[in-house]
C-alpha cells in the first residue's frame, strides 16, 4: 500500500519548487537593500567618494568637517609671490587681518548631491568648486602690494613680436617681457589665491605683468609678415642719366603697422621720395652749362625749358606697381620733357643767345646754321630779357606786338607790326625783326634796348624763321 502511494505521487501533478533557496536569496537582497539604504544615509550628511572641494579631496567628509578644515587654514596662512628671475616675497595672512567667514556654500554643495546615487562616486570623480568667505583688512593688503619687490622696482613695459625686415625679408621680431606689473590683475589674483588658501601665486604664469600684445606664436604677426613680404616683391627701376632702383630696401621703409597688425604701403612716404627724385632728376629752371661756339663757357639757368616730371601721377603708378609686386624697367610719366637727358638736356639743336656780346647762333645738329648780332632788352624798368633756357611757342607771319595797357590812355604803351614773330614765353618775349634798328651788336642794347625781345636784322629774321619750329630750344645767357 505505500509503495503505490508513492508512485501516484510521482505520476500525477506539476513539479514542486523547493522553497528554501527562495527565502535565502530573498534574505541576501533584503540585507544588501538595507546596506545600500544605510549607506545611502551616511552620504545624507557626508560627501560622496573621490570628491574634492576647491582641489582638495574631501571623500566621506562632513560639511562640518569641511568647514573645520577651511577654519584652520586661515592660521598661519601666507601666500607666496614667486617673481620674475626668481624673486619671492610673502604676505601673511595676519598682515592684512586674515579671518575666515562662514556661508552656506559648503552645506548647499551636499545637499546637492544625491545619496541614493552614491555608488556612482566609486566610478568617477566629483570636483565641486565653493565659494570660500574671508576677511581681511582691504587697505592692509593694499600696503603689502605696494611694497612687494616687483612693484617698487623700476617699470619697463613690454614690447610686443613685430614684424622686422632682416635686410631680405620681414621676419618675427620676438617678444620682449618687461618688469611692468599690472596691478590690477597682480591685486585680482591674489585675493583669488587668498579665498581659496593657496600658497604659492607665479606672478608671470598669472600674467601679473603687462604682457605683449603679440606674441612669436600670434598669426597676426606672421600673417602681417606676409603681406609685407609680398609688397617687398615689386622692383621698379627708372632709366634715368643712372639707373634708379626702388627695390625692396626702399620698399620697405613705407611698410607699417597699427595696433591689429594691418599692414598698409604709407602712400605719404611714397609721395615725398618721389618730390626727392624730381627735384633730382627735374631739369626746368636749373642750372646747367653751355660752352659757346666761341669756346667760352657760361652758366644760364631759370626758364621754362626742361624735364619735369609728373610727381602725381608717377606717385600713383609707383603704388600700383608695389602692390601688385611688379618687376619693371621704365621711365616716370613725365609733365614735360626734354631733347636728351644729358648734361646740355636742350640737345644739339637750339637758339643760344650770348646777352653780353649780343650775338645769337641758331646750332643746328651740333652746327651753326645761322648767327647774327642782335639787340635785346634794355637793362632798366624791367626791359631786360630773361636768362634761362626756353623754347619757341610757335610761330606767326606778320604779327603786331603789343606793349602793357597804358592806365592814363586805356591803350598799349606801343604797337609795332612785325614780319616774323617767334615767341619764347607767355609774356611777350621772342625774336623778331626789327628794321627800325640802326644797328645791331655792341652795347646798342644799352640805349635803344627793346622792352624784352630779341631784335634781329630782317633778313636774318626771315631765314631764321623759314628755318624753326615750334619746340626748339632757346638758351640765353651772359
Amino acid at each position: 500500500m505505500k509503495n503505490r502511494r508513492r508512485r501516484n505521487r510521482r505520476k500525477g501533478g506539476k513539479r514542486t519548487i523547493p522553497r528554501k533557496p527562495l527565502i535565502i536569496a530573498g534574505s541576501i537582497a533584503g540585507a544588501l537593500l538595507v546596506i545600500y539604504l544605510g549607506v545611502s544615509a551616511f552620504f545624507i550628511s557626508h560627501f560622496y567618494i573621490n570628491t574634492s572641494i576647491n582641489g582638495k579631496d574631501f571623500s566621506g567628509a562632513t560639511a562640518a568637517e569641511v568647514e573645520e578644515y577651511l577654519r584652520s587654514q586661515v592660521d598661519g596662512y601666507e601666500l607666496t609671490l614667486v617673481e620674475k628671475d626668481g624673486v619671492t616675497d610673502v604676505i601673511k595672512g595676519s598682515d592684512i587681518s586674515l579671518q575666515y567667514k562662514e556661508n552656506s556654500d559648503i552645506q548647499d554643495a551636499l545637499e546637492a548631491q544625491n545619496p541614493l546615487l552614491w555608488i556612482t562616486s566609486l566610478f568617477s570623480k566629483t570636483n565641486t568648486d565653493v565659494t570660500i568667505d574671508v576677511e581681511y583688512d582691504q587697505g592692509e593688503l593694499t600696503q603689502k602690494i605696494q611694497e612687494i619687490q616687483a612693484v617698487t622696482q623700476e617699470q619697463t613695459d613690454p614690447v610686443s613680436a613685430y614684424p622686422k625686415f632682416d635686410g631680405e625679408s620681414f621676419v618675427v621680431e620676438p617678444e620682449v617681457y618687461g618688469t611692468a606689473v599690472d596691478v590690477d590683475a597682480l591685486t585680482s589674483k591674489i585675493k583669488e589665491y587668498i579665498t581659496e588658501f593657496r600658497t604659492s601665486l607665479d606672478m608671470m604664469e598669472e600674467e601679473c605683468y603687462k604682457m605683449p600684445q603679440y606674441t612669436s606664436e600670434s598669426p597676426e604677426v606672421q600673417e602681417a609678415c606676409d603681406v609685407m613680404n609680398q609688397y617687398c616683391k615689386a622692383s621698379v627701376t627708372y632709366t634715368m642719366t643712372e639707373n634708379v632702383v626702388v627695390d625692396k630696401a626702399l620698399i620697405s621703409t613705407w611698410l607699417t603697422y597699427d595696433e591689429n597688425m594691418q599692414v598698409s604701403l604709407n602712400q605719404d612716404a611714397v609721395r615725398e621720395w618721389m618730390r626727392q627724385f624730381g627735384s633730382t632728376y627735374d631739369t626746368v629752371g636749373a642750372t646747367r652749362t653751355i660752352t659757346t661756339p666761341t669756346g667760352k663757357t657760361a652758366q644760364v639757368s631759370g626758364g621754362t625749358y626742361g624735364w619735369s616730371i609728373d610727381e602725381e601721377t608717377e606717385t600713383q603708378n609707383l603704388i600700383a606697381s608695389i602692390q601688385n609686386g611688379e618687376v619693371v624697367t621704365r621711365e616716370p610719366a613725365y609733365a614735360q620733357t626734354a631733347a636728351s637727358h644729358s648734361a646740355q638736356d636742350w640737345g644739339t639743336t637750339y637758339l643760344e643767345v650770348d646777352l653780353s656780346t649780343q650775338h645769337m647762333w641758331y646750332i643746328v645738329d651740333g652746327s651753326i646754321a645761322l648767327e647774327t648780332d642782335v639787340v635785346t632788352g634794355l637793362p632798366a624798368d624791367n626791359r631786360q630779357t630773361p636768362e634761362g633756357v626756353y623754347d619757341i611757342l610757335y610761330t606767326e607771319r606778320n604779327a603786331t606786338l603789343k606793349g602793357e595797357i597804358n592806365p592814363s590812355t586805356g591803350k598799349p604803351i606801343y604797337e609795332t607790326p612785325v614780319s616774323y614773330w617767334m615767341p619764347f614765353t607767355w609774356q611777350g618775349h621772342g625774336f623778331h625783326d626789327a628794321n627800325w634798328q640802326s644797328s645791331f651788336g655792341g652795347s646798342r642794347y644799352q640805349t635803344a634796348g627793346s622792352h624784352g625781345c630779341v631784335n634781329m636784322p630782317v633778313d636774318q629774321a626771315g631765314a631764321l624763321f623759314n628755318m624753326l619750329s615750334a619746340g626748339t630750344p632757346v638758351v640765353i645767357h651772359y
